[in-house]
């Protein structure tokens, strides 16, 4: 649970915001006219960030590495400021690893994005081995939120293997939390496993106004911006899952009136299916997901069902094949990137869709209505 919106006192707001980013505002400043209203959207900044993810100090994402004593340099860069400053100001030679361990007890405060450093940064590395520089303001975003894996991590895996023979050196691959920057570059990063053969959705561009990560989340909380500025254009939509950027029905429903997040959900279902009955009928041990590491599990009592105890480490799924391997990490990219259907609706879908279509080769999967974007 993130920390409530506090009301700051303004000395307070005056000495964090100079210490965490150097601003030039002196205690006497602030007391003119100039200052007050300055010193109150400073205040609102910060209030902003307290609520937000970020600021979280409870959350696990900033005590996981707690007994180590240190945070590690493969996760230091994204989990405390002080390793995604050094980060942005060093070589960046391996998308997301910082240049050493860092101590714990941080949280992402402002100066993660507000450094000089952070400030000056054009080129970010994916871990597909492609280097972005055109998202400006965002390249900060960018950093963090673009996985931690890419279909080719899932490539050199299974290379040379048979798709379907249970391997003991496989396991699964997990792209981690939010790799929304790597939706929205589609094949441009290749987040997801993308099938040979098949064309994928490059870029996903909006309007204008609506080209950064800023102009649709807002910088501090987090949050996403008003509905309203989105039914601007989108007239019919109450909610942004309302939202259709298709004229194809992709799922098959017959239902051409849906929010293009619809079809993404069914597909994302139907491909669990699909994963489940392969485990089961191909690889010969029946699989569950849970929304825990390491994420996909035994399902000992063959209910397809999630039950006690299930989802533990000990009882992870061990009876990968190169096919199953690259469904589930499909699965987990569109799982783990909850606006997918905003950030690149097309990339995800064509993932899905193709993902289900490998695995209907070897169980049962109704291809027939559903059409590929």
């Amino acid at each position: 649970m993130c920390l409530p919106k506090l009301r700051l006192p303004k000395i307070f707001v005056v000495s964090l915001l100079t210490a965490l980013i150097g601003l030039p505002i002196s205690h006497a400043a602030a007391q003119d006219d100039a200052g007050e209203n300055a010193i109150l959207q400073l205040q609102g900044i910060v209030e902003a960030w307290l609520s937000s993810p970020h600021a979280d100090i409870t959350s696990h994402a900033f005590h996981h590495w707690d007994e180590d004593g240190e945070i590690p340099a493969t996760c230091a860069t994204c989990h405390t400021s002080f390793g995604f400053i050094e980060y942005v100001r060093g070589a960046m030679d391996q998308a997301g690893i910082a240049p050493q361990a860092m101590p714990t007890g941080g949280v992402v405060d402002c100066a993660a994005c507000h450094s000089e450093a952070s400030t000056a940064l054009v080129s970010v590395p994916f871990p597909s081995g492609v280097s972005v520089d055109t998202f400006g303001s965002s390249a900060t975003c960018a950093v963090c939120h673009q996985g931690r894996a890419a279909g080719s991590t899932v490539a050199a895996a299974s290379e040379g293997m048979d798709e379907d023979a249970v391997s003991e050196d496989l396991g699964f691959i997990n792209v981690h939390y939010a790799p929304s920057a790597a939706t929205l570059m589609g094949s441009v990063t290749s987040g997801g496993f993308e099938y040979e053969g098949r064309e994928y959705r490059g870029q996903f561009t909006h309007v204008p106004d609506f080209a950064t990560c800023t102009s649709c989340h807002q910088p501090h909380s987090l949050e996403p911006v008003a509905m309203e500025t989105c039914a601007t254009c989108h007239q019919d939509a109450n909610t942004f899952e309302d939202i259709r950027t298709t004229r194809i029905d992709v799922d098959g429903d017959g239902d051409m009136s849906e929010g293009i997040a619809d079809p993404i959900h069914t597909l994302h279902e139907r491909l669990y299916a699909a994963i489940q009955a392969y485990g089961t009928d191909v690889a010969g041990t029946a699989i569950i997901y849970a929304d825990q590491f390491p994420y996909f599990f035994v399902d000992t009592d063959g209910d397809s069902a999630v039950s006690e105890g299930e989802a533990a480490f000990p009882n992870r799924y061990a009876s990968w094949t190169p096919r199953l391997l690259k469904a589930a990490y499909n699965y987990q990219f569109i799982a783990k990137d909850h606006g997918a259907f905003a950030h690149n609706p097309h990339y995800a879908l064509q993932l899905l869709y193709d993902s289900l279509e490998d695995l209907s080769g070897q169980v049962e999967v109704d291809m027939a209505a559903m059409a590929r974007p």
